[in-house]
């Protein structure tokens, strides 16, 4: 497995950014520890970074690496949808 490169979009300190922003670092530590790289990126405070992106919507998760690029919306909470986006779903299936 490649190393995952991650960045979410959030926007401001919300109760939606904040549960995002927890729920996918717990996600990354329990399935990808020490094999990911995860940037947090508040688009209050960098709104540039929304075009280059092409965010609509925050919270959003994108996975820029592994190829094929993959991004998802909101607060990250359904582990499945997530796994299944990040392509690991196999990795928790006792769990899913």
């Amino acid at each position: 497995m490649g190393k995952y490169v991650l960045r979410l979009y959030i926007a401001g300190m919300t109760f939606r950014s904040v549960n995002a922003t927890r729920n996918i670092k717990k996600l990354c530590e329990e399935y990808l520890a020490g094999n990911y790289d995860l940037e947090v990126v508040d688009l209050y405070l960098k709104p540039a970074l929304a075009k280059t992106d092409q965010i609509f919507a925050a919270p959003t998760l994108i996975r820029k690496t592994p190829l094929p690029l993959r991004r998802i919306t909101g607060d990250l909470s359904d582990r499945k949808k997530v796994l299944f986006a990040l392509e690991l779903k196999g990795m928790g299936e006792g769990e899913v």
